[in-house]
């Protein structure tokens, strides 16, 4: 689904031109497992990746969790050249399928909230005749069976993240955002609401002071953030804002970190952050200087809500908005953030921007 600002994909530095031809083409892999992506990430892809990189046969890598045809991960590799292209398939062929051999998910999407939770993205995502081959004979969405993968074609979205210059700085981020996602699934307790929703908050005030200066261009962002997910599925029970100030009223330390992670990536100084948010204000305060540079160069072209034009960019105030909604939101769809966790976190984050307390020193 199309984030807020974005005008409508997903590694080390983006390389130079001349260095780009040498790479293989990317891989993808969909793999239908419908449990927490904790223990694959953890078990299979970690160490996957892991061994690729240190025979020099892999160039970069990110996932993402999706749930159209059923819940999966989208776990997305390049090889390091061409020639080591049909290693790194048969590698991570042979690693998915021993994984899902022995640890397979027991939990089948065939009713419930999740089925409905689907289907009624399913109808948002497609309303019109785009589901050919997607539905069933009684018009729902198809599913594909548990514990399965298959290649697929890898389809940057060129139209959101600004052309080829865009996407592939987004996949250079992408790495950054599920290396700290996947080394957090084995560090922290995110299967625990409070830990998960505490960390989704605190990367996104770091994610949007780094790239949002500006206190009135950020909270007109965090508005229209929350506006976009609150009303997306404003006919459905996914989101509510019933309980959003009560819960406010419980987060007295909030508006002072908001506070203190702004002066720190105003100041360029992420060393004064705690070491999880201060690597990631790092990645963001660099992540912010190559879309700026994208966008001054003539290298950022979005596409059209309408898909009928092209919109060059070339404003890094209007650049880096746009860029930022997807880029957080791919965060929050590694960590598991639920559609409402974001309207939730977007309103209590616009709040604590809105109603400052006195901040200690950090």
């Amino acid at each position: 689904m199309t984030t807020p600002e974005a005008a409508t994909a997903e590694t080390s530095d983006p390389p130079v031109s001349g260095s780009r031809q040498a790479r293989g083409d990317w891989q993808a892999f969909h793999v239908f497992y419908a449990a927490s992506p904790r223990p694959f990430l953890l078990r299979c892809v970690r160490p996957l990746v892991a061994e690729l990189t240190g025979e020099g046969l892999l160039d970069g890598w990110f996932f993402i969790n999706y749930w159209l045809e059923g819940p999966h991960i989208r776990l997305r590799l390049r090889p390091s050249s061409a020639a080591a292209a049909p290693e790194v398939a048969a590698r991570a062929s042979g690693a998915i399928e021993a994984f899902l051999k022995e640890r397979p998910a027991l939990y089948e999407v065939k009713g419930g909230f999740l089925a409905d939770l689907y289907n009624t993205l399913f109808e948002l995502e497609f309303p019109g005749g785009e589901r050919k081959g997607l539905v069933d004979e009684d018009g729902h969405m198809k599913l594909r069976p548990n514990n399965t993968f298959s290649p697929e074609p890898y389809e940057p979205e060129y139209g959101k993240y600004g052309g080829p210059a865009g996407v592939e700085l987004a996949e250079w981020h992408f790495q950054r955002s599920s290396e700290l996602v996947s080394g957090a699934l084995g560090t922290m307790n995110l299967h625990l609401r409070t830990v998960l929703l505490g960390a989704a908050a605190q990367l996104m005030m770091t994610m949007s002071g780094c790239l949002l200066r500006d206190e009135a261009a950020l909270l007109h962002f965090l508005d229209r953030y929350h506006e976009f997910w609150n009303s997306a599925f404003s006919t459905t029970n996914y989101t509510a804002q019933d309980g959003y100030d009560r819960a406010y009223g419980t987060m007295d330390a909030l508006p002072a970190r908001f506070q203190q992670i702004r002066a720190a990536v105003a100041a360029s100084a992420p060393e004064r952050l705690p070491s999880f948010l201060g690597g990631w204000a790092e990645h963001c305060l660099e992540l912010r200087e190559k879309v700026v540079a994208l966008a001054r160069g003539g290298d950022l072209v979005f596409r059209s809500w309408d898909g009928e034009r092209d919109l060059p960019v070339t404003d890094p105030d209007q650049a880096l908005p746009m860029l930022l909604s997807p880029y957080m939101h791919m965060t929050n769809n590694r960590l598991s953030v639920t559609v409402r966790d974001e309207a939730f976190l977007s309103y209590i984050l616009a709040r604590a921007l809105r109603e400052p307390k006195p901040t200690a020193a950090p």
